[in-house]
């Protein structure tokens, strides 16, 4: 009696065991690949699974998109200038089946073919071009990966560079280059400038020339914003100055003019010392 309960017992255990290897669970973002006997049978969906113990296999494949750093690698680009750049990608598996059959480790893999067409792609342009064309260096490596791992069921989705390095004597030349460039335009942005001004002075002269009284208004209007600053020192404009000797002729003249045009009085002793002149002066003597 003992020995049959110890039967039931273990049989009841080995087929707990395998009921346990039978069911399998296949998540909603995976597929199941089973094989039999090391044949392919074919892909199971997502859900609870029973398979045969011992003698199926089932794979799962995960179909999300997986991200891939690519490592940092030193390239010499087409002008002989060494870069360190960094990438990531991304990738998913678009056929479960091949992601096992075809490829032992999709993502090594994916990995080592990310490293070597990063620096054939980048090694083939310039250090300007790597630097302003990141786009097109990015949609050039993933169309060459996906190409490549299409044989293996995965579809690379995206490829970004990450992070470019330069040695520090080609930062220092750039930073000379774009200052350079920057002292560049701000020398015609001032040649403009100054033509500008010389074209706007041009016509102001123009119009003072047709209205002489309008230099005259711009001095005093001058004057007037020197004397808001309290200056001790007044500089006058040479015009200004001409009109101020012009006008002190004329004072001068109109001074002369009026003196002249007095009659000055003749002193009485000087009149009774003249001969034939009254004592009285009258110019009657006798």
């Amino acid at each position: 009696m003992g020995l049959l309960i110890l039967v039931l017992v273990i049989a009841v255990v080995l087929a707990v065991i395998i009921l346990a290897m039978a069911i399998k669970v296949v998540r909603q973002y995976e597929k199941g690949v089973l094989f039999r006997f090391g044949k392919l049978v074919g892909t199971r969906s997502p859900g609870l699974r029973l398979i045969i113990p011992f003698v199926d296999v089932l794979h799962r494949v995960s179909l999300r998109i997986v991200t891939q750093p690519i490592q940092s690698q030193g390239i010499i680009t087409q002008d002989n200038v060494s870069v360190d750049v960094s990438a990531v990608a991304y990738f998913r598996v678009v056929d479960a089946v091949k992601s096992v059959i075809a490829i032992e480790n999709v993502d090594t893999a994916i990995n080592q073919i990310a490293q070597t067409t990063l620096r054939k792609v980048v090694g083939k342009h310039s250090l300007d071009e790597t630097l302003s064309e990141t786009d097109r260096i990015n949609l050039d490596i993933r169309e060459i990966l996906d190409s490549t791992t299409a044989e293996w069921g995965v579809g690379v989705t995206l490829v970004e560079l990450k992070d470019i390095q330069l040695p520090e004597t080609m930062k220092r030349a750039m930073a000379r280059q774009a200052e350079a460039e920057r002292e560049k335009r701000a020398k015609v942005i001032s040649a403009q400038g100054e033509s500008l001004a010389a074209a706007a002075l041009g016509d102001a002269s123009d119009t003072m020339m047709e209205h002489p009284l309008a230099l005259q208004l711009r001095n005093l209007q001058s004057l007037v914003e020197i004397g808001v600053d309290k200056n001790s020192t007044v500089v006058f404009p040479a015009p200004l100055m001409s009109t101020i000797g012009e006008l002190g002729s004329f004072l001068a003249r109109e001074k002369g003019a009026a003196e002249a045009a007095v009659p000055t009085a003749v002193p009485a002793d000087l009149i009774k010392k003249l001969p034939g002149t009254a004592p009285d002066g009258t110019g009657n003597s006798g």
